[in-house]
């Protein structure tokens, strides 16, 4: 079964972004404001759209000095506890992420190795610690995907 954005889903982003989407044809947009350390954060997600040669999940993200975009979305984690969301997609045992914060902040980490996500992070400097940490959050999620696919 192939992750797609629903009604249900948006509202679960919205409640921990603390924010309302807008929705404009097969987009839905949010802006996040930070007034006390001046950032803005606009988040758009293009569900089932045509990318290339096939259709999938766009997530685009815009700052004042970024512009960033996870193509073939393939789910995404919401934090209360952390204030965050994660949105991933993988590649070849390759996984990207872009993780967006309530306070308009966000993060962005590409081409990890799947394998960090369940290693040891003790043994792992600490560069490489913090993106295997972020996207560990989606793994179970991964795992059921990979389920997913094998049944089809």
């Amino acid at each position: 079964m192939k992750f797609k954005f629903d009604e249900k889903k948006l509202a679960e982003i919205e409640k921990v972004l603390e924010t309302k989407f807008a929705r404009r044809g097969n987009q839905y947009r949010a802006v996040l404001l930070n007034t006390e350390e001046q950032r803005k954060l606009s988040i758009e997600i293009y569900p089932e759209i045509q990318i290339g040669n096939r259709t999938g999940n766009l997530i685009s993200i815009y700052t004042n000095n970024t512009h960033a975009q996870l193509h073939f979305c393939e789910g995404f984690v919401a934090s209360d506890f952390l204030g965050e969301v994660t949105f991933f997609a993988e590649y070849n045992g390759r996984l990207s992420g872009i993780v967006v914060e309530k306070q308009a902040a966000c993060s962005i980490f590409t081409n990890i190795d799947r394998d960090l996500l369940s290693g040891d992070f003790e043994k792992l400097a600490p560069e490489v610690m913090l993106s295997g940490l972020a996207l560990s959050l989606a793994e179970p999620l991964l795992e059921e995907n990979k389920k997913d696919k094998q049944d089809d």
